[in-house]
């Protein structure tokens, strides 16, 4: 069996990071809320326990706490942020409200060596970390000893090294502390004694063998939309179960330029499989005329979408079960770990939801991977590189991208501006250095002089940003050349588009979705 490491979420906005630097070290693991069951910690069987950061106090009434099972399991634990003060707390040591708190940049002393440190940092050194608590710990609990201090944070780092406990008031997690990854990779690896044998060959082998034993010789309708994910979970299916699996591509009328001849060729030379293509842009684009609210021209596109995908699926016979790309950001979206049910849900490919009619069993072979890994596994199935590696587009296509009323006129300059920004930027060598790039048709127009006339037309914003999982995002810094000559490109060869602007707007964590 896989070793597995069990995250416990005290509401971090960056517990995500956490999962993903463990997997990184090739060890499998999953973040559940910190209030589960004693009995759910104990059939997760984990190899070690983590506790995150939070943004709660110690001190309040209501402060959440790890269950006293963690420290009865007899494995590794390390408390992160508010994670090491509910440690100490609940260990017998003592927090305190700090006199000067501590958000940003911190250099940390290394006062004495430990596991946790082994190979990375020695005692007497001084190292960058990122800090962000408003608490600090003033006495630790018995057996535990300092390894790391700053100023204001006389217990930034402790160990106690029988019981394998170890506590950190940094985020190792996030990039602002440069030795953070391999901090982790020390207690899940060396500490923990993880094999690190989770690889993408070892989840193929295994999602195949779980998706044969639930869905044994049932028909999968699978909806796909031309994106990574429904495109991963169709080639798995297949590799799977063959011809059980009936994919559905609802063409809205809304995908950029080409989009659905490449999914033809996806499906008929790369799978070899049946794929049902409905061209549907006609229905969609009636049913949108006159709304301009977001919110609506969601709800608008998922309704025909649902409609059209149920009538194609009894024309092909039916099926018991349905395929769908859910993440697992969007499992761990989908509830709020200090609070209960999340009010927002995410959806991709069912861009409306699913209404109860529809009594079929989900399966979901990428609920467990995030962005890149499910990047990963396409590669590991042999999908070619133009479909692994295409930018996230969303659901509702080029309908959220054309704020105001949608037309086919603007769509179709929108379409032909976004091409052009694409073209230019895999020509620069770029595309794979961003993780998503594209144009917006501004409800604006503006009065401008082209040759010797004027012209009255679109305001186009660009936008391009650098993120590994969608979770935080920032600007992509394009040269000031790069820009020119897109624009130029875009004015020249777009009628109604008279003038661009980009956006260098960043994605803090802790927001849900972002186009």
């Amino acid at each position: 069996m896989t070793d597995r490491i069990l995250i416990l979420d005290f509401g971090s906005q960056v517990t995500q990071l956490i999962a993903r630097r463990v997997r990184e070290c090739g060890v499998y693991s999953e973040i559940r809320p910190f209030n589960i069951p004693d009995s759910e910690i104990t059939a997760f069987k984990p190899k070690a326990i983590i506790l995150s950061g939070g943004p709660a106090s110690v001190h309040e009434s209501f402060a959440p706490k790890a269950s006293p099972a963690v420290f009865s399991m007899g494995v590794p634990v390390l408390g992160i942020c508010y994670g090491e003060q509910a440690m100490c707390q609940q260990l017998g040591g003592r927090v305190e409200v700090a006199d000067h708190r501590e958000f940003g940049r911190a250099d940390i002393d290394i006062v004495d060596d430990s596991a946790l440190f082994e190979g990375i940092w020695k005692k007497g050194g001084k190292h960058r970390v990122w800090m962000s608590h408003g608490d600090r710990v003033i006495a630790i609990p018995q057996g535990f000893k300092a390894v790391a201090s700053t100023p204001s944070a006389p217990f930034a780092a402790i160990a106690d090294e029988i019981r394998r406990y170890y506590g950190v008031q940094f985020h190792p997690e996030v990039m602002h502390t440069p030795d953070g990854a391999r901090l982790l990779e020390n207690f899940v690896r060396n500490i923990a004694g993880c094999k690190g044998d989770w690889t993408m060959a070892a989840f193929r082998a295994t999602e195949i063998g779980r998706i044969r034993q639930q869905v044994g010789n049932k028909k999968v309708l699978c909806a796909v939309s031309g994106g990574v994910d429904s495109s991963v979970v169709a080639g798995l299916l297949h590799e799977a179960i063959g011809d059980q699996v009936i994919c559905i591509f609802i063409d809205t009328g809304l995908l950029r330029g080409g989009e659905p001849e490449q999914v033809d060729k996806l499906f008929r030379d790369h799978f070899k499989s049946r794929l049902i293509h409905v061209d549907a842009g006609r229905i969609f684009l009636q049913k949108l005329a006159g709304v301009s609210d977001p919110e609506r021209k969601r709800k608008i596109i998922g309704e025909p979408f649902i409609e059209l995908f149920e009538h194609e699926a009894a024309a092909a016979g039916g099926a018991d079960c349905l395929a769908q790309g859910t993440l697992y950001p969007d499992v761990i979206e989908s509830v709020s770990f200090t609070g209960g049910p999340s009010v927002t849900i995410k959806s991709h490919h069912n861009v409306g939801g699913l209404p109860e009619r529809m009594k079929m069993a989900l399966v979901e072979p990428l609920r467990e991977l995030f962005k890149d890994e499910v990047r990963a596994l396409g590669r590991e199935l042999g999908m070619p590189e133009s479909m692994v590696g295409r930018h996230p587009f969303p659901g509702p296509g080029l309908a959220i991208r054309i704020p105001g009323e949608i037309t086919p006129e603007k769509i179709q300059i929108l379409r032909r501006a976004d091409a052009i920004y694409i073209d230019e930027i895999r020509k620069a060598g770029l595309y794979n250095d961003i993780w998503q790039a594209f144009a917006v048709l501004l409800p604006v127009r503006t009065v401008g002089v082209m040759g010797d006339s004027r012209s009255y037309d679109y305001v186009c914003a660009l936008r391009a940003v650098t993120s590994t999982d969608g979770m935080t995002a920032d600007y992509y810094p394009f040269s000031h050349d790069f820009l020119s000559r897109v624009s130029n490109r875009i004015i020249n060869e777009v009628r109604g588009i008279n003038r661009i602007v980009y956006d260098v707007t960043s994605k803090p964590p802790g927001t849900i979705e972002w186009e």
